[in-house]
């Protein structure tokens, strides 16, 4: 007869291997996906996968299939959720990066408070869909893109980091920021909060970004321990940028709404990239699915370290709060643009 392991009983609850159950009420082997996967990673082997109910698919290689959808892999993780797959099934398909986030800027156009406008005092700023502005204003158009994130903390050994906040901001097809761009300075598309699951994850309904001079098309996010503490951007634990794979940006900038980007992205490579190009963003990298005619999306699993500082965080160098230091083009390849 198969044993089924018993939970240690602590003061803040029944555990497991030093972890506390997710579900006290059922047994270890009931706890999900997600506690299964890290019970396999603590042990260092792939033992009683079938036992513990856990199915894991790796997909390690970049295909097209025949509809012309395709997959491009992070280079931090083995494996990738698919577009339809939620909730602990995607978190356990997805490999526990090697180290935490890198640190990045937040740039010249965070409009978290720390250079000059603040989106996140505004009401309804806990959002999934960004493609609109907060009061009902503009609408941005582009290729769809779902951007998904997978938050661990490092301090619980890669445990799903349920309840930590990620703000994410990125510039339009136009290469312009909400807030900060001539012409858009009273909109806030493209920028919104949303608080991991029990899986650590969390989701945002986007456009895919343009490419502007001298950066790597890429995607800004801040992570917090709790959305509570979203209210002061020196709360951040970790400031980061998602990277966007070059196949599939070579495709989207070919579309007439994304004018000049192909000419940036020509004009840029990882390697040259000022923010990604220490390391060509081995851990930024984000795994896109999906396909031109319905829309991609770009996920990323992101180890987080509550105890340290991130050093991105704060006014971007040599800007001052209220002042940009010039801005993003309307059209990307033309007069002056962002270098964060």
């Amino acid at each position: 007869m198969l044993r089924v392991p018993e939970p240690e009983q602590t003061p803040e609850g029944p555990s497991f291997e030093g972890r506390l159950l997710q579900r006290p009420q059922e047994e270890v082997v009931d706890q999900g996906a997600s506690f299964d996967l890290q019970t396999l990673i603590s042990r260092r082997g792939i033992l009683g996968l079938s036992m513990a109910g856990v199915s894991v698919t790796a997909l390690a290689a970049c295909s097209v299939d025949g509809s012309g959808s395709t997959t491009t892999p992070a280079a931090s993780a083995s494996s990738a959720a698919t577009s339809g797959s939620t909730g602990a099934s995607a978190s356990a398909a997805a490999e526990v990066p090697e180290t935490e986030i890198p640190d990045e800027t937040s740039g010249p156009y965070p409009g978290d408070g720390s250079n000059g406008p603040d989106v996140l005092e505004e009401s309804g700023i806990i959002r999934q869909d960004i493609t609109t502005s907060l009061d009902g204003g503009e609408t941005v158009q582009g290729v769809p893109l779902e951007v998904r994130f997978t938050l661990l903390n490092a301090q619980q050994e890669a445990a799903p980091f349920a309840g930590a906040a990620l703000y994410a901001w990125m510039c339009d097809a136009q290469g312009r920021y909400s807030m900060y761009s001539e012409g858009v300075e009273d909109q806030t598309w493209l920028r919104g909060v949303q608080v991991a699951d029990e899986a650590g994850e969390l989701s945002f309904t986007a456009i895919y970004p343009a490419c502007y001079t001298g950066r790597w098309p890429h995607i800004h996010f801040e992570v917090y321990q709790s959305v509570e503490d979203i209210e002061d951007y020196t709360n951040a634990i970790a400031v980061s940028q998602m990277a966007l794979p070059e196949d599939i940006s070579d495709g989207v900038y070919e579309l007439a709404a994304y004018e000049g980007s192909s000419r940036n992205m020509d004009g840029v490579s990882l390697e040259t990239d000022n923010v990604f190009g220490n390391d060509s963003a081995e851990h930024q990298m984000a795994t896109v699915t999906g396909s031109l005619e319905e829309g991609y999306t770009a996920s990323l699993t992101v180890l987080v370290d509550p105890e340290t500082s991130p050093s991105g965080s704060g006014e971007a160098p040599g800007v001052g709060p209220g002042d940009p230091g010039g801005r993003p083009d309307g059209r990307p390849g033309d007069g002056p643009t962002p270098t964060d």
